[in-house]
């Protein structure tokens, strides 16, 4: 059975993966060599990271991991943009690939933010006094 978490994972690395199979068609020139650099190695960024905080030892780990995720995700959307800009014929690829991305980082920072809003829960819990 698959979790949420899996399907996360799933489509951070479909991002990863559908990325460098677009950026193998673009035009070779300094502009694209450059930003394709940077997409491929924040796309796959986030898509380790989410992974490793799916790991994590703790649950201060896995924030600070997703909020990792969260910034490669945030760039890779930036390189989007500027790929867009220069790279006319396969402006809707990279937007639908933006509009994925967009979408997984909301979810990543509603994620945080839930995780974030337990631990102090659990925190203002333990330190109740007990009250007979």
């Amino acid at each position: 059975m698959s979790t949420i978490k899996d399907d996360i994972m799933k489509r951070l690395k479909g991002v990863a993966v559908k990325t460098g199979r677009l950026c193998l068609k673009l035009p070779h020139n300094i502009v694209n060599k450059t930003y394709i650099g940077q997409i491929i190695r924040c796309s796959s960024s986030a898509s380790a990271n989410y992974r490793a905080a799916c790991r994590g030892k703790s649950k201060a780990d896995f924030v600070n991991k997703l909020r990792i995720a969260e910034e490669e995700l945030d760039e890779t959307m930036h390189f989007y943009e500027l790929l867009a800009e220069f790279n006319e014929p396969f402006k809707q690829e990279l937007r639908d690939l933006y509009v994925e991305a967009n979408e997984l980082l909301s979810i990543i920072v509603a994620s945080i933010n839930t995780t974030l809003k337990n631990m102090v829960a659990e925190k203002e819990k333990t330190q109740r006094p007990n009250k007979i």
